[in-house]
C-alpha cells in the first residue's frame, strides 16, 4: 500500500537545497582568479565559465542570452513549468516563508496540507515571520549582487557604507521589493506578473509533461468551467478535495490544465495518500496528455524537443568557439588630429605620423609588451621613433602610449594629393608567444607640393 504514495514534495525540497547551495556558493568559486559568471560594471569585465573577458568583448553576451532562452523553450516543451516549482527563487522563497516560518515554526497555520484557509489574528507572529524573512531576503539579494560585485569586493564595500551608498541602496531596495513580493503578492506573482506564465502555454503540446488528473479513472468533475459534482457518480475520486486544499495557487487540478499550475505536484502527493488507502495509485500524475490517452510512456524525444536541442547545441558550440578566440590583450588605435609632420634635417626630409595606442592586459597575470609595424607592399618603410622600449602591464591594467612612426624613405610621389598607405600593427607579449594581436591602420605621406613648401 505504501508503494502507491508519491513523495514529490520531498524531492522538491532536495532540489531547493541544492539550488540554494549552488546559487550562494558559486560566486566564491574561482579558477585562475576568474568566476563562473561575473558581470562587473565596477571593474568593466566579464567572467564567463571561469574565463575573463573585457567589456569590449561583450559580443559573447548575445550567445549567452540566446542560449538561455533556447534552454527555457526546450525545458518548457519537454517538461512544462518544471522550473517554476523546482528551482524558481520565487517558489523557494514562498515555501520558506509560508511552509517553514509561518507553519512549522510559528504555527500560524496548522498544516501545510491546507493552503486555502487564511489564518486570522497572530499579528505578532506574522510580524516576526516577516522580519525574519526580510533578513533572509537580504542574504538572497546579497548573493544575487555577488554576480555583479564579486564577494571579495562586496564585503569590503559594506564595511565602508558612506563610500558605497549606491550599492547599499540597491541591496536594501531589492530586498524590500522581494519581501513585498513574497509576503503580499505570493503566487499572484506567478499568475499575473511573471511573463513566463503568460507564454508557457503556447509552448505545450500533447507530449509535454504536465500535472494531469486522470478523469478516465477518477471520473469527470468539471464540464469546462462548470463543476458538475463534488464526487462523480462513477469513478475513483472520492471528492475529498485534498488536492484542492493543498494547492498553493488555489486551483482545482481536476478541471484540467490551467495557467496557474506551476507543476509543484503537491496535489499528486495529497491524492496518492488518499488513494493508497484503497490500494490504488494517485489519480494525479506527472505525465503527458498523450500518455494518459494511449496508456503509454511519455514520448520525450520528438521533433520539437530534438529541434530545440540541436539549436541549443549549436549555440553552445558557437559560444565555446567564440570564447576560445578571446584575446588576452586588447589594443585600440586612434590617429592624432594632425595627419603628418614634416621636418627638414641635414638636407633630408623627415615624415612622421603620430598615433595613440591604448593597450589593455586582459590576462590574469602581468606581461611585457611591444609591437612591430609593417607597410603593405613596402619593405623597411617605417621606423618606430616612440616608444623605443617595451613596457609592462599588470593584470587588467590599461596603458596609453603615444606612438610616432617615421618614413625611412620616400614612400610616394604624388603631385595632387596625400597618399594613404595601409599598414599592419602587430602587438605581442615578449614573455608569451601566444599573446599576439594584429590591427590595421594607415600611414599618410604628404603630396609633393607640401614637401616643397616646407
Amino acid at each position: 500500500m505504501s508503494g502507491c504514495i508519491t513523495n514529490f514534495t520531498k524531492k522538491r525540497y532536495i532540489a531547493y537545497f541544492i539550488s540554494m547551495i549552488i546559487f550562494i556558493l558559486l560566486p566564491f568559486v574561482k579558477i585562475n582568479e576568474n568566476h563562473f559568471f561575473l558581470l562587473s560594471f565596477d571593474h568593466k569585465k566579464l567572467n564567463l565559465f571561469f574565463i575573463a573577458f573585457d567589456t569590449q568583448e561583450l559580443y559573447l553576451m548575445p550567445f549567452v542570452i540566446i542560449g538561455m532562452f533556447l534552454t527555457i523553450l526546450f525545458i518548457t516543451t519537454l517538461a512544462g513549468r518544471v522550473w517554476c516549482a523546482w528551482t524558481c527563487p520565487q517558489t523557494i522563497a514562498r515555501v520558506i516563508y509560508r511552509d517553514l516560518l509561518q507553519t512549522k515554526i510559528f504555527k500560524i497555520y496548522k498544516s501545510i496540507e491546507n493552503k486555502q484557509k487564511i489564518a486570522q489574528g497572530f499579528f505578532i507572529k506574522k510580524l516576526l515571520s516577516v522580519v525574519i524573512f526580510y533578513i533572509f531576503s537580504l542574504i538572497m539579494m546579497s548573493a544575487f549582487l555577488w554576480y555583479f560585485v564579486p564577494p571579495e569586493d562586496f564585503f569590503v564595500y559594506i564595511q565602508n557604507p558612506k563610500d558605497h551608498l549606491l550599492l547599499l541602496g540597491i541591496l536594501f531596495c531589492a530586498s524590500l521589493a522581494f519581501t513585498f513580493d513574497i509576503v503580499y503578492l505570493g503566487e499572484k506573482f506567478c499568475i499575473y506578473v511573471c511573463p513566463y506564465a503568460r507564454i508557457q502555454s503556447v509552448m505545450f503540446d500533447n507530449n509535454t509533461i504536465q500535472v494531469i488528473y486522470d478523469d478516465k479513472r477518477g471520473g469527470i468533475i468539471y464540464d469546462g468551467h462548470t463543476k458538475l459534482h463534488k464526487k462523480p457518480p462513477q469513478g475513483e475520486c472520492i471528492g475529498c478535495e485534498a488536492c484542492v486544499k493543498i494547492c498553493p495557487t488555489h486551483i482545482d487540478i481536476r478541471q484540467g490544465m490551467q495557467l496557474e499550475c506551476i507543476n509543484c505536484l503537491e496535489c499528486a502527493d495529497a491524492c496518492s495518500k488518499i488513494q493508497a488507502k484503497f490500494d490504488r495509485p494517485s489519480l494525479i500524475n506527472w505525465t503527458s496528455a498523450e500518455a494518459i490517452k494511449n496508456k503509454q510512456k511519455v514520448k520525450y524525444f520528438r521533433f520539437r524537443t530534438i529541434g530545440y536541442l540541436v539549436v541549443l547545441c549549436i549555440v553552445f558550440i558557437a559560444l565555446i568557439f567564440m570564447g576560445s578566440k578571446k584575446e588576452n590583450m586588447l589594443l585600440n588605435i586612434n590617429r592624432s588630429s594632425e595627419l603628418y609632420q614634416i621636418r627638414h634635417t641635414h638636407d633630408d626630409i623627415e615624415i612622421t605620423n603620430a598615433y595613440i595606442f591604448l593597450f589593455q592586459n586582459t590576462d590574469n597575470k602581468p606581461h611585457e609588451y611591444y609591437f612591430d609595424v609593417d607597410l603593405k607592399g613596402i619593405d623597411e618603410g617605417l621606423e618606430i621613433i616612440r616608444p623605443k622600449k617595451s613596457f609592462k602591464l599588470n593584470a587588467g591594467e590599461k596603458n596609453k602610449q603615444i606612438v610616432v612612426l617615421k618614413a625611412k624613405k620616400k614612400l610616394a610621389d604624388n603631385d595632387r594629393k596625400d597618399t594613404v598607405i595601409p599598414l599592419t600593427i602587430k602587438a605581442y607579449a615578449l614573455d608569451d608567444n601566444k599573446i599576439v594581436v594584429t590591427r590595421e591602420s594607415n600611414f599618410v605621406y604628404p603630396k609633393n607640393s607640401s614637401l616643397n613648401n616646407k
